[in-house]
């Protein structure tokens, strides 16, 4: 026995993993990737018991300013459950006609404070938090800002349970917060002590979710599915050029975003791929509660829910140093990802890149993404 996350009980569970799972491509009774996907699709939909569908939302314009040769739009709109989602729309600011879109996931980070304003800049002197964020992350840039100049309508919304849509402390019982209250909300000292209380938080959204007959993922696909409506919408985007990426919370997002909606026609996870076995026996202690999905790992393993989009490209950044990932389990889900594009006949069609260094998405990660989305969605 290996040292693991369930000791004895650890190869036990492992090998309860079918390898190919019941509905993976690379199962012999499937051929034909247009036959397969709709089946393992519908199966996929299904585990991830999200809220009742709902209508596309109706975006609210909160105010129109233009910040380092960009068009921002401030958006909010109201969906079925819970407080307004806020949302921002990027584009180069002398744009015409019809531009490629993106939906751009913020990342988790520990910090369910803050959402959309990770991954983006609106001013000059944004909140010092999300400087350090940035810094740490994204070498200091704003990527959001960084793909719209480059001739896309970029959408970035908080999703479930962060930034506009987090738990409110009011909302909560006294014993739940540990009577914390908000009293100064975007002091650095305050936000500090939210995330730790929403960190601890997490099992219980967990298991009301559970409770209730849904799941995390659920919720957050369903909150990313109606942004892509809106994204869909506008008059100003091409809806048969539709991406998304993000890193981290954002790659997650990413695959299962790609895995429940076929208008995504090219993604870029990064930073969030592996397989469930990783999960299982070395890495579970290191996520979120928002990976998971009850029943999920029967029918397809972690980057075949990514892998649900084939044909349309993707592409997958990974950090050879992440700490939240063991490497031989990254280096396992490109193999598989390579076996059901090459299945596909579309091997050109998927790419994973390797890069030195910790948990993020730098700037020559960036530039990689941006090259990607260039080729597929402009091309």
């Amino acid at each position: 026995m290996t040292l693991n996350m369930l000791g004895a009980y650890g190869d036990w569970a492992a090998a309860s993993l079918p390898d190919p799972p019941r509905l993976s491509f690379r199962q012999p009774i499937f051929q034909n990737v247009e036959s397969w996907r709709p089946v393992a699709r519908a199966r996929y939909r299904e585990l991830l018991l999200g809220p009742a569908a709902s209508p596309p939302p109706i975006a609210v314009v909160q105010h129109r300013l233009e910040f380092d040769g960009l068009a921002i739009e401030h958006l909010h709109w109201q969906l079925p459950y819970g407080p307004p989602t806020e949302a921002l729309i990027l584009k180069p600011a002398k744009a015409t006609g019809k531009l490629p879109g993106v939906v751009a996931l913020h990342d988790h980070g520990g910090n369910k404070y803050f959402g959309l304003r990770k991954i983006t800049r609106m001013s000059k002197d944004p909140h010092p938090l999300m400087i350090q964020h940035q810094n740490h992350y994204y070498g200091g840039l704003a990527w959001a800002n960084e793909l719209a100049r480059r001739g896309y309508v970029v959408l970035v919304h908080d999703t479930f349970t962060f930034g506009s849509r987090r738990m409110r402390l009011a909302d909560l019982p006294g014993k739940i917060r540990n009577n914390l209250v908000e009293e100064n909300p975007e002091s650095p000292e305050e936000i500090q002590k939210y995330n730790q209380f929403a960190g601890a938080h997490e099992h219980l959204i967990a298991k009301s979710l559970f409770s209730a007959g849904m799941t995390w993922p659920g919720v957050f696909v369903s909150d990313d599915q109606r942004a892509l409506d809106y994204l869909a919408s506008r008059p100003d985007v091409d809806a048969t050029r539709l991406g998304c990426a993000g890193l981290s919370g954002g790659g997650l997002r990413t695959v299962m975003l790609t895995g429940a909606d076929e208008r995504i026609r090219c993604s870029c996870c990064a930073g969030m791929m592996t397989t469930w076995a990783d999960y299982v026996l070395q890495k579970s202690y290191t996520h979120t509660w928002m990976c998971y999905v009850p029943g999920l790992p029967k029918e397809l393993d972690y980057p075949e829910i990514l892998g649900l989009g084939a044909p349309n490209p993707i592409l997958v950044l990974n950090n050879r140093q992440d700490e939240l990932f063991t490497l031989s389990e990254m280096e396992h889900a490109d193999r598989i990802l390579r076996e059901v594009y090459r299945k596909a006949g579309a091997s050109d069609h998927y790419k994973a890149n390797f890069y030195d260094g910790p948990h993020k998405f730098d700037a020559p990660m960036q530039k990689d993404a941006f090259a990607w989305f260039d080729r597929w969605l402009k091309g």
